[in-house]
């Protein structure tokens, strides 16, 4: 199975407000970047878009290591995940999952994968996660200049 590192961020101007996300893919000597936007979102939403996007490059499954200064993303899926679903999707406080959407999209990605999931330190020692970092608030100011 091959080897995959994916770095990712999600960026918002205002939360809600205009969003970015983006990731960096490596896999073997090949390295990928890629952005994009969301007119009207919040940051947790793009922190989940990069990493949606990330798997879903993969043309075949990998063993992936997940990157993330989200510890919303990266506790959910190490911690929370399992419940929400036997619940039905409800919290711990009986409440509707946020962003239930995005979290059955990330499922269906990483099921296709082996991954496992790294926090990292947002604005640290990391030039990937800064990389993301840059490209995702770039992603959201580009809209909030068009607007």
């Amino acid at each position: 199975m091959k080897q995959a590192l994916l770095f990712t961020d999600g960026s918002c101007l205002g939360n809600p407000g205009p969003g970015g996300w983006a990731y960096l893919l490596r896999c073997g000597s090949v390295q990928v970047e890629l952005s994009g936007t969301a007119s009207h979102t919040t940051n947790n939403r793009m922190e989940l878009q990069a990493v949606i996007a990330g798997l879903s490059a993969l043309i075949e499954p990998c063993a992936v290591r997940v990157v993330t200064d989200s510890q919303y993303v990266q506790r959910a899926m190490t911690r929370h995940l399992a419940r929400w679903i036997a619940r039905g999707w409800l919290n711990s406080r009986g409440v509707f999952v946020s962003n239930r959407d995005l979290w059955e999209a990330l499922l269906r990605e990483s099921c296709r994968h082996k991954v496992t999931w790294t926090w990292v330190r947002g604005h640290g020692a990391s030039a990937e996660q800064n990389r993301c970092d840059e490209l995702a608030h770039a992603a959201a100011r580009s809209l909030r200049i068009a607007s």
